[in-house]
């Protein structure tokens, strides 16, 4: 989830970039960490160069809000901090102290109080230096103590590709967080000047850590509303993990803009006018997309960089509600605006607390522009977040109450959950920023993950509803339970207490709740009620999938059995039933024996091949899967026969090297009726509902999946399966219809195989 954004396989986009840099774009445009273009209009965001940074410039940023005590207590900690460090060195030869010090600056930059700068500058005092807890709360207090114990303990878990690591360190995360968000704020800062400063490690390294920054950190940022931390981790995720993308597309963003400025800064004076004409106090200032956003766009809808709709903007902050809905009309009364480009988040909040009103118009020469209506306080919300709470010094505020709240809802979820992997699964559906809107009949906003389902809503709406859902409307008509919802939705549903959660709810449920609570009643069930769940379902998809299992041998009930590791048909019911294997994985496993069953000739082995002019019987290679379309070579050993090998494959490769008197050249006879295993592998979003959808694009293009590898690493999900096909043709029909999934961020063939 890379998450949903960074993702390998996109040198299609680079290759976009690069060809309108070659169009007309100097090689000397300023690269990100180098001077920015001075302008009138702040257009772009960009990171910022990570300086060294003084004792000085710490306490001359906290003097602006500080009291003089407080000063003191923030020097004491940086000479403790500096001794602790003493002789400590950072990969770019600088004393180590330079890295604490920066720390607490960028807290000092939000304004954090007395205890989180100490945090900052101590904060990696237990973790790498012989100092105790015990030591630090007597002399800072108990407080501060606290804020370094719970970033250390995040950081003596390092996340690894390892699924049950990543999500007892997840836990320790936000058991610290629940005691005190400004854990969280430290690590942000923290991981803020570390990406800054990461230029100096091995590529591996800052893909790695980019990912994990991803994964975790900045939907963190986004959930406790700090936005310009948000957009800068972003960018420097990116830039650190295509640094060569980043670059291309940063040099052909300062091109588009030299070349839109007349037309940008017409419509910033035209604003200005406006406003004055309406009577409405209020500032404009000019924003553009950043980089990551406009890579994400341009990955997501395939588009070139020119494609990529309202990459400039403007903000326009006014003083009164009341004023963004005049300042809304005196725009659509200026500029011609787009239909369906327009979002009312002042009526309708997002779940972090922002608000604003987003409108896209068509301004001069036909640029669109994107306009986002704020007054001061939203503005402030908007940018600071969390970070509103010490700006105010400490008053009560709607998005201190929202975060508490979402605390809350990660703790309930860790309690509902069975283990720390299905934890870490569930919460990743509820973590990342991307949200709809939903309404109850009787008004009430729901906000819900993307791709949400009526499940999710009605357990939402309270556990009991979502345990004994029996129907739902969606606008007014019925519709079946597993529709996505759209923003704007009003959503009834229905009850009974004769309806139940079922298994397959699992492969469309989309938030980190409904997940629990499914799962949570499906591990309540005795086996007796296990088993009879299990097989209504599994009957009731044979059916729609037109197969009988009356039809399916005792000899393949016994193989798919072996597989599940369960001695009997009720165990492997039980086991559906539950939720702990899939119903879809055991009916295609079933479907696909008793085809080979049935047409037994149809198998890869004992094919024909073209050796020399000559047909000859031939098996296929595991090594390297090669399908009747592939250029093919055969290798002969004696006393077992012809192998054929893609002629691309590595071991053939090595082979004719080695060994050339075995190896010849061959060709496929006539298109013949055998079929071909094939592995695939699938980078997903959301690994549970593609089992289901992986399994109907399969299925819709003829073929079918005879083998599926579920990965351990939930984090950064693929899917493995092993797909039946006649040639290479269909192959490529079964690859492009996974590729159309909207879960499916990647699609790969392998010539490997680990079935």
């Amino acid at each position: 989830m890379v998450p949903k954004y960074l993702q390998t396989g996109s040198t299609d986009i680079l290759a976009s970039i690069r060809q309108s840099v070659l169009r007309g774009e100097s090689n000397s445009s300023p690269s990100p960490a180098h001077k920015e273009e001075q302008t009138e209009l702040p257009l772009v965001t960009t990171t910022k160069k990570a300086g060294i940074a003084t004792a000085a410039s710490l306490i001359e940023l906290c003097s602006k809000y500080m009291s003089p005590s407080d000063l003191e207590k923030i020097k004491e900690a940086y000479r403790y901090a500096d001794d602790a460090h003493l002789g400590q060195f950072r990969k770019s030869g600088e004393p180590y102290i330079t890295h604490p010090i920066s720390v607490a600056c960028i807290l000092a930059e939000w304004h954090l109080d007395c205890a989180a700068i100490q945090a900052g500058l101590m904060h990696d005092v237990l973790e790498d230096t012989g100092h105790s807890k015990n030591e630090m709360a007597k002399k800072f207090g108990t407080v501060t103590a606290e804020i370094v114990d719970g970033v250390s303990k995040l950081d003596k878990l390092k996340f690894s590709s390892n699924e049950i690591a990543q999500a007892e360190s997840f836990k320790k995360m936000l058991l610290a967080m629940s005691k005190d968000v400004r854990v969280i704020l430290v690590k942000l800062a923290d991981r803020l000047h570390n990406l800054r400063t990461l230029g100096v490690m091995r590529p591996e390294k800052r893909r790695r850590i980019a990912k994990e920054t991803l994964d975790i950190y900045v939907p963190m940022a986004h959930h406790l509303g700090i936005n310009h931390a948000f957009r800068e981790l972003q960018e420097l995720c990116l830039q650190n993990y295509y640094p060569r993308r980043y670059e291309v597309l940063y040099k052909e963003l300062i091109a588009a803009r030299k070349n839109r400025r007349p037309a940008l800064e017409e419509i910033l004076n035209d604003t200005k006018r406006m406003l004055e004409r309406a009577n409405i106090k209020g500032r404009v200032l000019g924003r553009e997309k950043t980089c990551y956003g406009i890579y994400n766009q341009m990955r997501i809808k395939k588009l070139s960089f020119s494609e990529v709709f309202d990459i400039y903007g403007f903000r326009v902050i006014v003083s009164t509600r009341e004023d963004c809905y005049r300042t809304l009309g005196a725009l659509h009364m200026m500029y011609k605006p787009v239909q369906s480009r327009f979002k009312d988040f002042i009526a309708i909040p997002k779940s972090n607390g922002y608000q604003g009103l987003h409108t896209t118009v068509i301004g001069p020469q036909g640029t669109p522009v994107e306009f986002q209506i704020r007054t001061e306080k939203m503005n402030d919300i908007a940018e600071q977040g969390i970070l509103t709470h010490w700006l105010n010094r400490g008053s009560e505020s709607d998005i201190q109450t929202l975060t508490h709240a979402w605390l809350q809802s990660l703790l309930d979820l860790q309690q509902k959950s069975s283990d720390t992997s299905e934890f870490y699964e569930n919460i990743k559906a509820d973590l990342f920023p991307d949200r709809i809107y939903v309404f109850t009949p009787k008004g009430k906003i729901i906000s819900l993950p993307q791709d949400c389902t009526p499940i999710d809503f009605a357990y939402q709406i309270h556990s009991d509803v979502g345990s004994h859902v029996r129907e739902c409307r969606i606008n007014g008509q019925v519709r079946d339970i597993d529709t996505k919802l759209s923003n704007g939705d009003m959503v009834e549903i229905a009850t009974s207490s004769l309806s139940h959660p079922d298994p397959r709810w699992l492969g469309f449920v989309r938030s980190g709740k409904a997940r629990a609570e499914v799962r949570q009643y499906l591990r309540s069930l005795d086996f007796d009620s296990a088993v009879k769940i299990g097989r209504k379902v599994l009957e009731e998809e044979a059916e729609a999938a037109h197969f009988s299992l009356d039809s399916v041998s005792d000899e393949i009930w016994n193989t798919v059995m072996k597989e599940h590791d369960v001695d009997s048909r009720a165990s492997l019911y039980s086991l559906v039933g539950s939720g702990k294997a899939s119903f879809v994985v055991v009916l295609h496993r079933l479907q696909a024996l008793s085809d080979e069953e049935r047409e037994p000739d149809k198998t890869e082995d004992g094919i024909e091949v073209m050796v020399n002019g000559k047909r000859q019987s031939a098996q296929i290679a595991r090594c390297c899967h090669p399908v009747w379309g592939d250029d093919i070579c055969a290798f002969e050993r004696a006393g077992h026969g012809i192998t054929v090998h893609r002629a691309t494959c590595i071991h053939a490769q090595q082979g004719r090297n080695n060994n050339a008197e075995r190896w010849e050249e061959a060709s496929w006879t006539e298109a013949t009726n055998h079929h071909f295993t094939v592995p695939i592998d699938i980078k997903v979003n959301d690994i549970r509902p593609a089992i289901l959808q992986a399994t109907q694009a399969v299925a819709q293009e003829g073929s079918s999946i005879v083998g599926m590898n579920i990965p351990d690493d939930l984090n950064d999900p693929e899917l493995q399966l092993l797909v039946q096909v006649d040639n290479r043709i269909q192959l490529m029909r079964v690859m492009r219809s996974l590729r159309q999934v909207s879960n499916v961020k990647d699609v790969k063939r392998r010539f490997e195989s680990s079935f």
